[in-house]
């Protein structure tokens, strides 16, 4: 099959969260399972074109947005990890950042480039799978003008929407897709991801649990009664992560390497993240380990109540690594001064030293509001760090909770969403880790589980075939109704 994947971010070339991670690596395991799959984000400032051999396709592609023509290049480049496709344009996309100011007009502009290159390609997709909001347009577009291609949305958070009001809709020249839609549907609200879930072929989310959540009033952020319109085409599939570059016994950012069979090396990276954090060295003290983005969503309202409590009654040391609201970023920085012993924030993006602290942390803390699939808590369980997790989402569908012995289980599970429930789990994982022999064993028994995307692909496949023969075609007959035009 021929499968194009459209996203606002995706590895190697810009990451800000758990999206750029599912499209680095889903595609590239479909290629590797025989199929032609392709990529196309916008080119940022921060990619080297000449670094990378990203030759130029077409320029000066005009396109139409707000009210204005504006011009685009289109790029191409064979050096990630799938043939990719670049939009670039120094108004929207010259910066270094995915995300910031203007994104409904930015990603509005990347959504009608794609669009309108789709039918010129030499080469030609079948399936067109978009991601989130900012790429929904796309299937809208798609639908209207009867284009051949079988689309599929993925929805990575039901929280960004991509939401606008009567002015933007005017002067985007977009009213006829909220004046006409199916007379049984409910009225699609003023956003872009309304639009998608409404039109795609099929919409998928990443986690079962996530998939209940989003009908529900309480999780579908306005879009419940939409999602309940669709739910015969809406699907889910457990995101993975890619095992060669999680591989604690390859990884080359982290000390020292080890697997599930030479645990005992693990300590090396402990105290090489002690050191780094400026913490005590010592292998005796429990470890907690965080990369998230600093939000509420990632449960940092609580966390900022709890941790003065868990510091104060435990000798525990945490550290956090992200970015994100000014307010927490604050926040934890104030309470990091509290407890200089035990307690290290790092405010930035480092990769290198997430993958240090997934191998050096003995608990990795996850509290989230609500959680869509979670790729942290699959990380952590890859290197050896046993996750402490509120029961959402995903993490409901990947972090069974241990039994008292440990023996059975995952991870630390607490259900409300508290500042108290956090505490108590927080220390029934630091009370666990007194017991060096169960801990040991659970250690490498989650090391040991496969969370690769191995098995989500080979579900994601199922679902494009069965889409295509839902379609009236096979995916030969599919190919020669599409009639692509000379580049």
């Amino acid at each position: 099959m021929k499968i194009l994947f459209i996203a606002a971010e995706a590895l190697p070339w810009a990451k800000v969260g758990g999206l750029a991670d599912v499209v680095g690596s889903l595609p590239q395991t479909l290629a590797r399972l025989g199929h032609d799959v392709r990529l196309v984000i916008p080119k940022y400032g921060n990619i080297d074109v000449r670094q990378h051999g990203i030759r130029m396709l077409k320029d000066k592609l005009k396109v139409s947005i707000m009210g204005e023509t504006r011009v685009a290049n289109l790029r191409f480049t064979d050096s990630g990890r799938v043939p990719t496709y670049m939009v670039e344009n120094d108004y929207y996309f010259g910066g270094e950042e995915v995300y910031g100011e203007n994104d409904l007009e930015r990603f509005l502009f990347f959504s009608r480039v794609v669009f309108e290159m789709l039918p010129q390609m030499d080469w030609q997709p079948e399936i067109v799978h978009c991601h989130d909001w900012h790429t929904s347009p796309v299937i809208m577009w798609m639908k209207k003008a009867h284009l051949p291609y079988a689309s599929v949305l993925t929805i990575h958070n039901l929280a960004y929407q991509g939401a606008f009001d009567n002015t933007f809709l005017n002067k985007a020249g977009l009213e006829e897709f909220w004046e006409h839609y199916p007379t049984e549907a409910p009225e699609p609200p003023l956003n872009f991801l309304s639009q998608g879930i409404l039109w795609a072929d099929l919409v998928t989310t990443v986690s079962r649990t996530y998939a209940q959540e989003i009908l529900t009033t309480e999780y579908g952020n306005g879009l419940e009664s939409l999602l309940r319109y669709r739910q015969k085409d809406l699907l889910w599939i457990v995101n993975g992560i890619d095992h060669q570059e999680y591989n604690p016994a390859t990884d080359p950012f982290i000390e020292a390497n080890y697997n599930s069979e030479s645990i005992g090396k693990r300590d090396l990276n402990k105290l090489a993240l002690q050191q780094r954090a400026n913490l005590p060295q010592n292998l005796n003290i429990p470890l907690i380990g965080m990369v998230q983005r600093l939000d509420e969503q990632k449960g940092f309202d609580i966390l900022a109540e709890a941790a003065d409590c868990f510091l104060t009654e435990t000798e525990a040391q945490l550290v956090i690594l992200g970015k994100g609201r000014d307010c927490y970023e604050s926040l934890l920085q104030q309470i990091a001064v509290r407890y200089p012993q035990q307690m290290s924030v790092f405010i930035t993006r480092d990769n290198p030293l997430a993958h240090l602290i997934y191998a050096g942390c003995d608990l990795f803390l996850m509290p989230s509001h609500f959680e869509p699939c979670g790729i942290g808590q699959l990380i952590a369980m890859r290197y050896g760090a046993l996750p402490i997790v509120r029961h959402t989402g995903g993490l409901v569908d990947t972090v069974p909770e241990f039994t008292a012995d440990l023996k059975k289980g995952n991870g630390f599970v607490f259900r409300e969403y508290t500042p108290d429930a956090l505490i108590a789990a927080v220390k029934q994982g630091i009370a666990a880790f007194e017991n060096r022999v169960a801990w040991g064993e659970a250690m490498r028994r989650v090391m040991q589980l496969d969370f690769s995307w191995r098995a989500s692909a080979a579900k994601y496949e199922s679902i494009y075939r069965q889409l295509l023969d839902r379609k009236g075609r096979s995916t030969a007959e599919s190919r020669s109704r599409l009639q692509p035009k000379k580049q």
